[in-house]
């Protein structure tokens, strides 16, 4: 199995994220041999974001073939192919497989409204869901339609409602996972975890994940346009002739299953109960598996069906983090205007780490809030914005870089505490894992500013790949779930700082309170105006980074 021997076999690992497609050859030890990115454009309107869905494939087939065509003796040793996207994402194909129109991204917004009208009760709502709605939705899926309209559920209740010849023409909604399954196999289902954000499906069972009658009727959604449902570790069939073809490989190449960016993640970080993982992408999320299906409701975390068999994945998610920095390159530093005209500078990341490092822990007072996008955990407000706080003339760009890194940061404490609670239990040493973990300065300002130790993992950068070669080799019965933490490599461990916990405290406190005096103003500032609240400011969007795509980079 290893891959250090001449036979030790691969698999092609896809990694297809908002930013682009990665691949890479994984041993099923899990050490990556070698992989290619081809990039992807999102087209953000408003409330509206789009991909070509088969700008994926066209990026897929570009990067593994750069990759397998490199060497002819690691594409000799592929014995499977396993898949690891964005999800929240929604596709509407024909009967032939074939897309129609653009996809509805994770970012998409449009269906707030619609979702808003499915979800209200006749008289009493909580939260802006009628009571017996939100304890269907909660007793069986473990969560609920997001209110702002960005999931799969918002994205089929606004092509209902308003665009009926399209939802008419509608064969079948697929992921993003979904969609390159059918590419691959040419056969039509989803996985347990790529399905879930539709919100019409009964969780109670993990390994018996299925549609629900009486959810289908409340979002009024037509059973027959959904894929079949399968495991994660499902071999699902093999590579189509064409495709086998243009890559090169075995025509017997089997196709497992794989899983969503949350779910592969997750594998290739921790995958014993409890173990708390931290990615660091565009977006950010805190995840652990858990035994039994749990949620809070007030501050929208849930445990929800994964990859692994039997486990649900509890899930804290924050909606921009390397997003603000991909912001600060690309906006403000290196935008292109009369200003300055060069040209992307690549090594801005390592820049600003190397100029971070030397500010004082604090940044000399400074605050940043990274709500570009508004947030997602511990508050579902979607009209929350970023803000530098305490700026004055003693500050310089330095300092802002720090700031920078410590609102994530704080952020992340401020979901930590209600995600400790939901796995009773503190959350101990936290895997890092994602673009933002391969930052030595940013782990340890986590550490310090959370309190918790994290461990930064080796090749953190290719978490999902190496979790979808898991997830294949398990399918293949080469591996067990259980087999997996002897398999994990740390870089390094961050211990917190005993002598700055008061200070973080204090600025944790601080950064809460900024939270509660400014979003009344930000709810005013940001009200609708004919779009939805949560996307209004289009220039709020965050513009996907190769180094720092959500769920990947």
């Amino acid at each position: 199995m290893s891959a250090d021997r001449p036979d030790g076999r691969l698999v092609l690992a896809v990694d297809l994220g908002t930013s682009g497609c990665k691949c890479a050859l994984v041993a099923l030890d899990g050490r990556v041999q070698a992989w290619a990115f081809q990039p992807v454009a999102l087209q953000v309107q408003g409330a509206r974001a789009e991909q070509d869905a088969e700008s994926w494939w066209r990026a897929f087939l570009m990067a593994a073939s750069e990759l397998l065509a490199a060497d002819a003796a690691l594409r000799r040793r592929v014995v499977a192919v396993s898949c690891s996207t964005q999800t929240e994402v929604t596709v509407c194909v024909d009967r032939e497989g074939k897309p129609l129109g653009k996809a509805f991204s994770w970012l998409d917004a449009r269906g707030a409204a619609a979702i808003a009208r499915r979800s209200r009760g006749a008289l009493l709502n909580i939260e802006g869901y009628g009571p017996l709605k939100l304890w269907r939705w909660l007793r069986l899926t473990g969560g609920a339609p997001s209110s702002t309209g960005r999931d799969i559920a918002g994205h089929i209740a606004f092509i209902r409602d308003e665009m009926p010849e399209l939802h008419a023409r509608t064969h079948k909604f697929l992921n993003a996972l979904d969609f390159m399954n059918l590419r691959l196999t040419g056969r039509l289902c989803a996985t347990q975890d790529s399905i879930l954000t539709a919100w019409v499906t009964d969780n109670r069972d993990p390994r018996r994940v299925r549609y629900d009658d009486g959810l289908l009727r409340q979002l009024g959604v037509e059973r027959e346009q959904l894929p079949e449902i399968v495991q994660s570790t499902e071999v699902i069939g093999t590579l189509l002739p064409d495709v086998a073809e243009a890559l090169g490989l075995a025509a017997d190449t089997r196709v497992v299953a794989g899983a969503v960016d949350n779910s592969a993640v997750a594998v290739g970080a921790a995958v014993e109960d409890f173990e708390t993982h931290l990615y660091l992408g565009t977006s950010s999320w805190l995840g652990a598996h858990v035994p039994r299906m749990r949620t809070d409701v007030r501050r929208k975390i849930a445990a929800v069906p994964c990859a692994v068999e039997g486990r649900y994945l509890a899930m804290a998610l924050q909606s921009t983090a390397g997003a603000n920095l991909s912001f600060l390159r690309d906006r403000i530093l290196f935008h292109r205007d009369e200003l300055a005209r060069d040209e992307e500078h690549p090594a801005a990341y390592e820049l600003l780490n190397t100029i971070a490092a030397r500010v004082p822990p604090g940044a000399r007072g400074l605050i940043y809030t990274p709500w570009l996008f508004g947030e997602r955990t511990p508050v579902d407000d979607p009209r929350l914005r970023a803000g530098l706080i305490n700026l004055s003339l003693e500050h310089s760009r330095e300092d802002i870089f720090r700031a920078f890194l410590e609102g994530v940061a704080l952020n992340t404490r401020w979901m930590l505490e209600p995600f400790a609670r939901l796995l009773g239990r503190d959350a101990g040493t936290i895997a890092a894992v994602g673009g933002g973990a391969q930052s030595d300065v940013w782990c340890q300002i986590m550490a310090d500013v959370t309190g918790q130790p994290i461990r930064q993992l080796e090749s953190p950068i290719q978490a999902n790949a190496i979790g979808a070669s898991f997830i294949a080799a398990v399918g293949l019965g080469e591996l067990r779930f259980s087999d997996l933490p002897a398999l994990r490599r740390t870089r390094r461990v961050h211990e917190p700082t005993t002598a700055l916990r008061a200070l973080y405290l204090d600025k944790f406190e601080a950064f809460k309170e900024v939270r509660t005096r400014l979003a009344p103003l930000y709810h005013r500032l940001n009200a609708p105006r004919g779009l939805s609240a949560a996307t209004t400011p289009e220039a709020s969007a965050p513009a996907p980074a190769p180094a720092t795509a959500r769920g990947r980079v």
